[in-house]
């Protein structure tokens, strides 16, 4: 059997089996500076004190907002998997209420160049992740880079983070009108949930929504869901001066409650949740599935 064929085995074996998945939820943003990865990591927070076991991936290349609100700096990272054997348990740092934490680093970038028998590996050590993690948070970077386009084309659930500024929403609509004319994106298998971040009210939240919804409904087509808002609070900007999610540092504050509120949104619907369990064999394989031109077994034409 070649190395493409045990591939193609090896991800239909995991995707089809009855093992539990993990849910893949891949937040993003068009521009850097509007907060994507402080939400990300207050809706593991969120995840974690319903019970859940969580894990994030820090995909933002060449920035480390989730290590440095973790306060630590991980020893290790995907390259580390790749290229020096480490398992997939060796690679995740711990944070804080055990939410586990892996850096993406080089290793993201470079898994395009790999050969068939080192992605066999990745996809059978990623895919204990889904026996690690109920819930796996993807941070990509900003804009729409190749790597981001990649995530986002592979995820079933799509968190787009934007803010009132001007610009945030004209490079929000610039990510979406890419993800859209993407060759491999599915809007039937995708949903896009908006989050406004930053806002002085829950009014000028839903109104920041309707002008993103507006533009994209009218010129792309692609159906957008409104998740929610964050108020920006102080509580919120004292928490990022410490270095500590405000999830964990106030409780009670109007931005901790609104994480809260959305992360009641995201698990209220038991069926959409189930439907997005794909797992993280099935995940990668739709990113290898473009850096090698392979599709994976079962994926729709």
């Amino acid at each position: 059997m070649d190395q493409a064929s045990n591939l193609r085995n090896i991800i239909k074996n995991q995707t089809q089996s009855k093992a539990p998945r993990a849910r893949v939820i891949t937040v993003t943003s068009g521009k850097g500076g509007v907060g994507k990865s402080n939400v990300a990591i207050n809706l593991a927070i969120q995840f974690r004190k319903l019970g859940q076991r969580v894990i994030i991936l820090d995909a933002d290349l060449g920035l480390a907002n989730i290590e440095i609100m973790f306060g630590t700096v991980p020893k290790h990272n995907l390259a580390d998997l790749i290229y020096q054997g480490k398992s997939i348990r060796e690679i995740i740092t711990w944070g804080p209420m055990e939410v586990g934490f892996i850096s993406g680093g080089s290793g993201i970038t470079r898994m395009s160049q790999l050969d068939r028998e080192y992605l066999s590996y990745i996809i059978v050590n990623l895919a204990e992740l889904d026996a690690i993690a109920d819930t796996v948070i993807i941070d990509t970077g900003a804009g729409i880079s190749d790597s981001v386009m990649e995530f986002l084309v592979a995820s079933g659930e799509i968190i787009l983070v934007t803010t009132p500024e001007p610009t945030s929403i004209t490079d929000s609509y610039s990510l979406l009108k890419a993800l859209n004319q993407h060759a491999r994106f599915s809007r039937e298998n995708t949903d896009i949930r908006v989050v406004s971040n930053l806002v002085g009210s829950p009014n000028e939240g839903q109104i920041l929504f309707n002008k993103l919804n507006a533009v994209v409904a009218r010129y792309l087509k692609l159906p957008l869901t409104y998740l929610g808002e964050i108020p920006r609070d102080q509580a919120l900007a004292n928490a990022v001066m410490q270095q500590k999610p405000v999830s964990m540092a106030n409780p009670t504050a109007r931005s901790t409650r609104a994480f809260e509120r959305i992360v009641g949104e995201l698990t209220d619907n038991e069926e959409l949740k189930r439907s997005h369990s794909r797992g993280m064999a099935a995940f990668f394989s739709h990113i290898i599935n473009g850096s090698k031109g392979m599709r994976p077994a079962g994926a729709q034409q």
